[in-house]
């Protein structure tokens, strides 16, 4: 069985966010995204993957194609495959964010 300890595996980093992944099938992957304040994913897209964000701690703005929203914990949000997407972590907090993509993009 594979299972995480989501709290001991947050990591940060002053230049950066950092990815660490929980787990990972042909299929899918589950990421853990640590952002300091002030820091972003740069918008981007995946053409045949979509993407679900679940807010753990603090709160970010998230884009999603045109739209942008900010959300707190306990809170998620899908971007579909195509759709540009990106998260920024407007601070004054940490911003902790578990990702699930599925299917796992081909790099």
């Amino acid at each position: 069985m594979d299972w995480a300890k989501l709290e001991e595996q947050r990591r940060f980093s002053p230049e950066k966010m950092v990815k660490t992944g929980l787990f990972e099938t042909g299929r899918f992957f589950c990421d853990l995204y640590c952002f300091e304040p002030g820091q972003i994913q740069k918008p981007h897209s995946h053409s045949d993957s979509d993407k679900v964000y679940v807010v753990l701690e603090g709160q970010g703005r998230f884009r999603v194609g045109e739209e942008e929203r900010d959300l707190g914990v306990a809170t998620a949000i899908l971007a579909p495959a195509g759709v540009e997407h990106g998260v920024v972590n407007l601070g004054p907090g940490r911003l902790v964010v578990l990702v699930f993509m599925a299917p796992k993009p081909e790099h």
